[in-house]
């Protein structure tokens, strides 16, 4: 054969071996997709959304089902909000575990993961998503005369020329509010009890109109009413480019009559509370009001904000009260028993020392969890020195600080109500061990967030005052109860004097030196993640789930 025929045969077998030997590219970039998609699924557990619905009547049971209408339809108006077309981006999503994780947080962008896109086939989150137009400008923004751009319930969107265009919330969402109004409608004729009918027949309206005051008002009123229901405006948290429009969410609840009875007491307590505030008189002279009502809830059914991604275990409402106008504090029983025996247990049996394993619970976790809630209407919210309100003293890092302030200023009133005999179920200690290790729980979602930033400055705070002791042979935590009591008292000195005081450059300097977290602890984070311990929950829910599991 001829040698010039022999090497050019020789190369064409080189360059076939070559490339059958090449592992196909889209089987890697699906087991690549596949790998990171089932890792991140991994962080959510499923857990059934149910409660005894034995005392409730059949209408009560047909109530329930329009409401399930009305929940869905805000949820479609979430999608609008948080994403866009959901249909546009589910139908392109052909890997079923990429589908079912862009479904738990409502778009591309992982919720776990201060809203990174999930891989790089995804664009960054805009900071105004579905509220703005993706390609407007702050210069753009500011220019349009129209003060409805400010509004807390207005979208924006562009004309046929491209000129901006500002919608209220009941024009842009018009055939998802019509039916919601229609479902509501139907659920009023099914009430049993005439203050929640006039209740839900208000709300319907205020859909319309994008003005809830009447409705709100309504429903601080309910006290007996065994199902509960809240749709609408939510929280402001996820518009990134004012920080002012509102998300649409709902909860389907029912009330749960004996822990509510068992925490009332709570409520009377809160002038009391404001005046054991551990600084100087001056810096406790406001009056918190003294109609805040904690109620007790089973979650039902959720939609929109509140279904996505990490789930709420309590939240104050009616939306934008202040430190003296009243609110309901609503928490989720359910919701943290799922949480405390699917992530908090397992944690605790990773990271706090043996023997005091014991002192973690459910009813202290449960404390614990609302007197966050009411730390947060408790306080400073004006500066004794001119500076003005704490916020604007405070300026980007008031987020952060008043977390701080609600974190550890509800183990200080635990304690104080602990010395005065009001809690004699729990020990202070089991508080103090729950607090420990719940620490854990809440610093898996990282830093990307004011509570993120808290929870380190927490932290770092009590490893300096030796609140805690840390063993690397077992890599476990140990409480020490009187420096851990030192420890809150004077931190909540601490954060209520920088907020009293505006004090700008010691918040800046507590965020800058305690505010991340440090190598050392992320192996703990390493281990407990590798134990395979999920970080939140994702709710099996619906009319089926409730009444076959009763």
């Amino acid at each position: 054969m001829n040698r010039k025929l022999i090497i050019l045969f020789g190369l064409i077998i080189s360059i076939v071996f070559a490339f059958s030997c090449q592992p196909n590219k889209k089987t890697e970039e699906k087991e690549k997709y596949d790998s990171v998609m089932k890792r991140k699924l991994a962080n959510y557990v499923k857990v059934q959304l149910s409660a005894d619905l034995s005392n409730l009547t059949p209408n009560q049971i047909k109530l329930f089902s329009q409401l399930i209408r009305v929940s869905n339809e805000i949820d479609e108006i979430y999608w609008l909000q948080a994403y866009g077309d959901k249909n546009q981006l589910l139908n392109k999503i052909t890997d079923p575990d990429m589908r079912e994780y862009a479904m738990i947080n409502y778009g591309p962008w992982d919720r776990l993961d201060g809203f990174a896109p999930f891989t790089d086939d995804f664009p960054p989150r805009p900071l105004g998503i579905g509220f703005f137009p993706e390609d407007i400008t702050q210069e753009e923004f500011f220019s349009l005369k129209n003060d409805n751009k400010y509004s807390a319930f207005t979208t924006l969107t562009r004309t046929e020329n491209g000129l901006l265009k500002v919608l209220p919330y009941h024009m842009a969402y018009q055939s998802h509010i019509n039916i919601a109004f229609s479902a509501l409608k139907n659920a009023a004729e099914l009430c049993e009890t005439k203050d929640f009918k006039e209740y839900l027949l208000q709300r319907a309206e205020d859909l319309l109109s994008d003005n809830f005051e009447k409705s709100d008002h309504l429903w601080m009123n309910l006290k007996t009413n065994p199902i509960d229901f809240i749709a609408g405006p939510i929280s402001n948290t996820e518009d990134h480019f004012i920080w002012t429009k509102y998300s649409y969410g709902a909860f389907i609840l029912l009330r749960n009559m004996q822990w509510t009875k068992d925490v009332e007491k709570y409520s009377l307590l809160l002038p009391y509370l404001q005046k054991s505030l551990p600084v100087s008189d001056e810096y406790k002279s406001e009056t918190p009001s003294e109609s805040a009502e904690i109620v007790i809830y089973d979650v039902l059914y959720n939609s929109g904000y509140c279904n996505a991604g990490n789930k709420l275990i309590g939240l104050n409402l009616p939306i934008g009260n202040s430190i003296t106008t009243s609110a309901k504090k609503l928490h989720f029983k359910n919701v943290m028993q799922a949480k405390f025996e699917q992530i908090l247990q397992p944690i605790t049996n990773l990271v706090i020392e043996e023997k005091q394993r014991k002192h973690v619970s459910f009813k202290s976790f449960f404390l614990n969890t609302i007197f966050y809630e009411i730390s947060d209407g408790l306080g400073i919210s004006q500066t004794i020195n001119g500076k003005g309100s704490v916020k604007e003293a405070l300026k980007e890092h008031y987020n952060v600080i008043n977390e701080v302030k609600n974190d550890v200023l509800r183990m200080f009133f635990l304690g104080q109500l602990t010395d005065m005999g009001q809690i004699d179920d729990v020990e202070l200690m089991d508080n103090y061990v729950t607090y420990m290790a719940d620490v854990f729980r809440s610093i898996r979602f990282g830093v990307k967030d004011s509570q993120g930033v808290a929870n380190m400055i927490r932290f770092y705070y009590f490893e300096e005052n030796e609140a805690f002791k840390y063993t690397p042979k077992s890599g476990t935590y140990k409480v020490n109860f009187y420096k851990m009591k030192k420890a809150i008292e004077s931190l909540s000195k601490l954060v209520l004097e920088i907020e009293g005081n505006g004090d700008y450059e010691t918040a800046d300097q507590l965020i800058k030196t305690k505010g991340f977290i440090h190598n050392e602890l992320l192996q703990d984070l390493y281990r407990i993640q590798r134990a395979k311990v999920p970080k939140d929950l994702v709710y099996d829910q619906g009319e089926k789930v409730i009444i076959s599991s009763n």
